[in-house]
């Protein structure tokens, strides 16, 4: 017989939706798929939640009342690094990439299948855990320092504040020792799906961790290889052409 009380905990999900059948739905679908779920129908009610106890991930509607999911994510973002992903109006491409440089981990547009939801949401969580290899180490590159038990990447012990989507990203690049890595490859190791054509979240998340890498060095920058991927790129100063490349990213 086998002890249910040494089982893993099910990962807690905190949906926010107003739309009370499709979160009757969700909560019905993801219970057999090893989830605990929990509904909220709107900002104020999803931040009180949070502020009573942690989830494992937050499924947020973009269009909420009171609150905007936008405004829900900035708070929750303010707070802390809970992964999320958010609910967008199918064909609404500037919702999913304010969403993404606001700090989404993922976006899914409505109507969607309550199987595509549980792929992204198992993707987003195995990102949060890592990939299982050398958890318990220290992974650098310069003055670049990833702690992968921790989940934080510091920059002369300046916190980056990455989502786990550009925190994936990174570790990838830095493993990689300068050499590209295809867009392909980071689509599907770092954000759990393969690479479509119409798809840029991808490019939203790279653009995002350039951001917030040249807020603190000048020496580590995300570079594109056109036509192929992106390469993490160690320089000792940005000077004439160099910080142009740099701030275009493109080499």
């Amino acid at each position: 017989m086998v002890d249910s009380s040494s089982a893993a905990p099910k990962p807690k999900l905190l949906i926010v939706d107003d739309d009370h059948e499709l979160c009757s739905m969700l909560a019905e679908y993801l219970g057999p798929e090893g989830f605990n779920t929990e509904t909220v129908g709107s900002g104020p009610a999803a931040l009180a939640r949070l502020g009573h106890g942690p989830v494992d991930l937050v499924v947020l509607d973009v269009m909420l009342p009171e609150l905007s999911g936008f405004e829900v994510l900035r708070r929750i973002r303010a707070l802390n690094r809970v992964p999320v992903i958010m609910l967008t109006a199918r064909g609404e491409e500037v919702d999913r990439v304010v969403g993404l440089e606001m700090g989404a981990d993922d976006y899914l547009a409505k109507p969607f299948s309550p199987r595509e939801l549980v792929a992204r949401v198992r993707a987003v969580l195995r990102r949060v855990a890592g990939d299982g290899q050398a958890v318990n180490g220290i992974v650098q590159a310069g003055p670049l320092s990833i702690d992968l038990r921790a989940r934080k990447a510091e920059v002369n012990e300046q916190d980056l504040e990455l989502t786990s989507a550009e925190l994936r990203i990174l570790e990838l690049l830095v493993r990689a020792n300068s050499k590209t890595v295809t867009r392909d490859d980071l689509m599907t190791q770092a954000l759990g799906r393969r690479l479509l054509p119409t798809d840029r979240s991808l490019d939203t998340h790279v653009s995002n961790l350039r951001r917030k890498l040249l807020k603190v060095t000048d020496r580590v920058t995300v570079q594109s290889v056109r036509g192929t991927g992106y390469a993490l790129v160690l320089t000792s100063a940005r000077t004439g052409s160099g910080a142009a490349a740099a701030e275009t990213g493109e080499v």
